[in-house]
């Protein structure tokens, strides 16, 4: 309701009369009344409202008011005279729907660490910045669907317990049917949780053309950084017909018009960031809508920065797969826009990315960002059976479990080509936030799973 009053405000609109349902932010009293700074999620503004002492609950109810509170409010707006808001509220009627202990509650009026935010995951929403988050995730999301949408890809819901490990790394959650040998016969052979919905992405992308995944992905990796989740969402769109250029054409684009879109949509929310998180934040987001990314090899790369004077933790080698201080050095530091990389060592990429002539490198490309890194990875996969059954099985693979993986080769194989792009980084681009378990509502990491 309050986002529809801003919208209002574009109409100078007053002496209306509306119903605001929302937590009170403080409370503040003078004279015979007092001013309550009310806030329901919808948009980052709180407002104002008036409570006179008139109001027949405000001796027993309206004085006691703390912050964290639950209140409705019928009243009228009206114009006021107070600096940096264009109307407030004059209250006709307050009913208190439920109470916040003041000595107990833990959002007060300062500003609290992240760190200490996190500690509280299911009442952080409350606060400016983590409410602006969740705003800018949501309205990021639904971006993303259109974006797909408007451009001729069908959603997939791929598999979230899954017999084929994608990345090949192990790093699987297992699934137990919880039986009382303790063996993995629920499903008849061992089960995980997914980490990749690409493989499955493939099998309809070779029926309806162009198909997308958006959907939660688990990784049992033991890392406690700030870049790091067990569970996170990922977008995975995949394309028939399709090579190397074709997929990074559409990740650039996708990437370009979703920022524009909520730079558009979230002004507000984004103009707080601005201000708190990342200075300059609004003005980095328009340059990489409006700059075209630099194109480079990873040969290239590692010459580039083998070249230059800084020292870095990880040595630059070629065949050792870029650390995140290779990749922002690269968008910050030597071309300060955004940088995709491309052919990668065969020897450090997955065992379904497309072989190139030269036998040493694969059709792979990375879009680095500054500040985060690596943003979108992908590549164009390999269509060749002979080729991918060889590579399959110099990785250790047991053909047999993937032989449906085989028959899309078998069957009308296809160049084809698609792309990961984790969403919490997309997420923490836009915002500025450095930790990425500021941009999920319920982070999971190890040793740490609230709620």
């Amino acid at each position: 309701m309050i986002k529809r009053i801003q919208e209002i405000l574009g109409e100078r609109e007053t002496g209306v009369t509306v119903t605001v349902q929302g937590w009170v932010r403080t409370r503040r009293d003078t004279g015979s009344f007092s001013f309550l700074e009310v806030n329901d999620g919808s948009c980052l503004a709180n407002l104002q409202v008036i409570a006179e002492q008139d109001l027949d609950n405000y001796e027993g109810e309206v004085a006691r008011l703390s912050a964290g509170c639950s209140v409705q409010v019928t009243g009228t707006l009206q114009e006021s005279p107070a600096k940096g808001q264009a109307v407030e509220l004059l209250a006709d009627e307050l009913v208190v729907v439920g109470w916040a202990d003041p000595e107990s509650y833990p959002l007060q009026k300062k500003r609290h660490s992240l760190e200490f935010l996190r500690s509280i995951s299911h009442l952080r929403p409350r606060t400016n910045a983590l409410g602006a988050v969740a705003r800018v995730r949501s309205h990021l999301s639904f971006s993303v669907h259109r974006y797909f949408q408007e451009h001729g890809f069908a959603q997939i819901h791929t598999p979230i317990i899954t017999t084929s490990d994608c990345e090949g790394a192990g790093e699987m959650f297992q699934v137990s049917g919880g039986n009382e040998k303790g063996k993995d016969d629920f499903f008849g052979k061992p089960a995980g949780l997914t980490v990749s919905g690409q493989l499955q992405a493939e099998v309809y992308a070779q029926a309806l053309g162009q198909v997308y995944t958006f959907g939660p992905t688990f990784r049992a990796e033991n890392s406690n950084t700030s870049r790091h989740l067990a569970e996170f969402w990922m977008i995975e769109p995949e394309m028939a017909f399709c090579d190397l250029q074709c997929n990074i054409e559409l990740a650039t684009d996708m990437l370009k018009w979703v920022l524009a879109d909520v730079l558009d949509s979230c002004t507000e929310d984004l103009t707080l960031f601005d201000k708190f998180i990342e200075k300059g934040l609004i003005q980095k987001l328009q340059k990489v809508i409006a700059d075209d990314f630099v194109q480079i090899s990873y040969t290239d790369a590692v010459a580039e920065l083998d070249k230059q004077s800084q020292q870095f933790e990880y040595p630059v080698q070629w065949g050792i797969d870029l650390q995140s201080e290779h990749e922002r050095y690269l968008t910050e530091k030597i071309y300060n826009c955004p940088v995709i990389v491309t052919d990668y060592p065969s020897s450090i990429k997955p065992f379904y990315m497309r072989l190139s002539d030269d036998g040493r490198t694969v059709a792979a490309m990375d879009i680095l960002v500054p500040g985060i890194g690596e943003l979108v990875g992908g590549s164009q996969r390999e269509e060749r059976l002979d080729v991918l059954t060889k590579r399959m099985i110099e990785a250790g693979i047991d053909i047999k479990e993937y032989d449906w993986y085989l028959d899309l080769r078998r069957y009308g194989t296809v160049p084809h080509a698609g792309f990961g792009l984790g969403f919490e980084r997309l997420v923490q681009f836009v915002t500025g936030m450095a930790n990425i378990r500021e941009v999920i509502p319920f982070p999971r990491t190890p040793g740490f799973a609230p709620c």
